[in-house]
């Protein structure tokens, strides 16, 4: 009985530290942008501090010196084992950038063994993904 209890008390911890983090403001800071084709190849690649800012309702990108282009999210699906480390984050948005285009945008952010991917795909450009090569991914206080 009591390995019963402990082991749901382990769950719940495990639980409730990934859900701290789905529940917080969060900041993903990067140096390098590269742009890929369908396949995942990379067509070019540029050294620029982007920042995505995001929590449960908003997002914010911030690429290098341009304006920046924000959104509303629509859905978001969050399991991270390790807080900041190991786990994945599927945000679905509607972002706008500076013109006034409105983009439906499905950003991956995963961590595998300590090492961060963001990856962003927008439905009207199929064939172009964009992924930033994350340094930072912390709780924005």
């Amino acid at each position: 009985m009591k390995k019963f209890i402990l082991a749901g008390l382990v769950v719940l911890a495990v639980g409730m530290s990934s859900f701290a983090q789905c529940d917080k403001k969060v900041i993903v800071t990067s140096s390098k942008t590269e742009y890929l084709d369908a396949n995942g190849e990379v067509q070019r690649s540029v050294d620029e501090i982007t920042t995505v800012e995001y929590d449960k309702k908003d997002i914010i990108i911030t690429p290098g010196d341009n304006p920046s282009m924000q959104g509303t999210i629509d859905s978001m699906t969050c399991d991270w084992k390790t807080p900041f480390k190991e786990g994945k984050t599927v945000i679905k948005t509607s972002i706008t950038n500076p013109q006034g285009q409105t983009f439906s945008l499905t950003i991956t952010i995963e961590g595998k063994e300590g090492k961060i991917t963001f990856l962003a795909e927008m439905a009207e450009m199929p064939d172009q993904k964009i992924r930033i090569v994350v340094e930072k991914f912390e709780e924005k206080k």
